[in-house]
């Protein structure tokens, strides 16, 4: 049986204060650091390392499909910026603009990027002139500055980093395939890499992106209750190429518009993580993204042979896995803290009855059970450990997602079911009408989260209004 005693008692306890909760972790597992610029953070090494790892997994998922990477320039003109009205109306708020060069004032001010649409959209326009330059699969990695009023690590920061696809194509039929493509790579993504399950819908004609034809999403449910939106797909139509004059000659020598996509996950996808694996010991890691698979532990390293014995397991494994030996000489019981806090998926433990008996202790993290293993064939254990570390973590996921998802008729039992049984899911049908769908948020709490792409049909009429509906809605408090 597992222990379930609390090891790291400077954690404050999700179920006593989740949002303290969170940000004990992120410090004291050393994601981040506060900065002198409000809303701003440090990415320390291990932080980093988690992000470099859903980078290397997600750029190979890009490039498996045909995507190139490129680099935008930082800076956007505000004409440039003004082209697309209703892109530019979304973003208004958010903006970072720069008025000064050095001593001199500006000509025109800059804007410091939120998104890129309009920069892809001049560069299209230079270079797009026939069907044969089409289609153009590009991505970048880069940072973005959107000034939120209210920060937290990971989940809403002033300046952050991301992914964001930007395609065109000469028919809207591409186009469109392309938007669900890159929906289903990001739920593929998540499922099978950060072991999170996501549920794939279409946002409500008010809650799409702007300037969008449709918007497409994941979204995730927090050990809390509460949803995350974990990555969107948007189908621009025409209207960024009209917008920007992009023209191409076709096969039937005509001109016409090509239709765009833009797609995009963030370092959110960590604060994701800690959110619905993490537990009052700290981080715990899919390990698939962990900087550390497995830590080894000497235990009563100063015995003969106890460091040498680790130091060969180390080169045994290290090929395979992303290992790291602690011979550093705090006290077992400090190191057994420290790697629970953050997050390492299995620790091995070799002391001398171990090196005696030809065999070590693991433990999987997400759990903490403990198995006796032989030291031959340590790494098909190891292998073992890490499959059933990722499946256990994915299992209690979905298990919280189901738990916390209800069915609702009308807007009395999605109050009744909050206060209940607290927050999670709604499942309930929508007539389309946007005053149904505020009045829902304004008199419950919850609002639209997305129209899940696999449809079933809970009631025949609108939770609002009680009129005919054919929409359903999964309904939530988000971060």
């Amino acid at each position: 049986m597992p222990d379930n005693k609390k090891m790291v008692a400077a954690i404050t306890s999700m179920d006593e204060d989740f949002a303290k909760w969170y940000t004990d972790i992120v410090k004291k597992a050393e994601l981040v650091e506060y900065t002198s610029v409000k809303g701003c953070m440090v990415l320390r090494p291990y932080g980093y390392a988690i992000w470099e790892n859903i980078q290397r997994v997600l750029d190979g998922m890009f490039k498996a499909t045909g995507h190139e990477n490129v680099c935008m320039p930082m800076f956007i003109p505000e004409s440039l910026l003004q082209k697309e009205k209703d892109h530019v109306k979304g973003f208004a708020p958010e903006v970072a603009w720069v008025t000064h060069g050095g001593s001199e004032k500006l000509e025109e001010r800059l804007c410091v990027r939120p998104t890129s649409e309009t920069l892809f959209c001049e560069h299209y326009a230079n270079i797009i002139h026939s069907y044969r330059d089409l289609p153009k699969l590009y991505n970048q990695w880069c940072n973005i500055v959107r000034w939120e009023k209210t920060t937290r690590p990971f989940l809403r920061s002033r300046e952050f980093l991301w992914q964001e696809g930007h395609t065109i194509h000469a028919t809207a039929e591409e186009a469109i395939e392309e938007t669900e493509r890159m929906l289903n790579i990001y739920a593929e993504f998540c499922e099978k890499y950060l072991a999170m399950p996501v549920i794939k819908g279409k946002k409500t004609e008010s809650d799409k992106f702007a300037g969008a034809e449709a918007t497409y999403a994941i979204e995730a449910l927090m050990h809390d209750g509460k949803a995350l939106q974990a990555g969107t797909s948007h189908y621009f139509g025409d209207g960024f190429a009209r917008a920007f004059d992009i023209q191409f000659t076709g096969k039937d020598n005509k001109t016409a518009f090509p239709h765009q996509t833009s797609w995009g996950v963030t370092t959110r996808l960590i604060g994701a993580v800690i959110m619905t694996h993490g537990d009052d010991n700290g981080l715990v890691l899919p390990p698939d993204i962990a900087p550390v698979q497995a830590v080894i532990l000497p235990i009563a390293m100063h015995k003969d042979g106890v460091l040498e014995k680790c130091r060969e397991v180390m080169g045994q494994l290290s090929a395979q896995f992303r290992v790291k030996l602690d011979d550093s000489d705090n006290s077992p019981g400090w190191k057994f803290a420290e790697y629970e806090m953050k997050g390492v998926p299995v620790r091995i433990e070799i002391g001398p009855k171990d090196i005696e008996a030809g065999q070590c202790v693991i433990v999987t993290r997400h759990n903490r059970e403990k198995t006796v293993v032989s030291l031959d064939g340590l790494e098909a254990a190891v292998t073992e450990k890490l499959a059933e570390v990722r499946g256990g973590l994915y299992a209690n996921a979905l298990q919280n997602r189901e738990n916390r998802t209800y069915t609702c008729k009308e807007l009395s039992e999605i109050t009744a079911a909050l206060e209940s049984k607290g927050d999670g899911f709604i499942k309930a049908m929508w007539c389309g009408a946007e005053e149904c769908e505020d009045r829902v948020k304004e008199q419950t709490g919850v609002g639209s989260r997305c129209m899940p792409l696999e449809f079933e049909k809970v009631s025949e009429t609108c939770v609002c209004c009680g009129k005919q509906a054919e929409n359903l809605v999964l309904w939530g408090k988000a971060y």
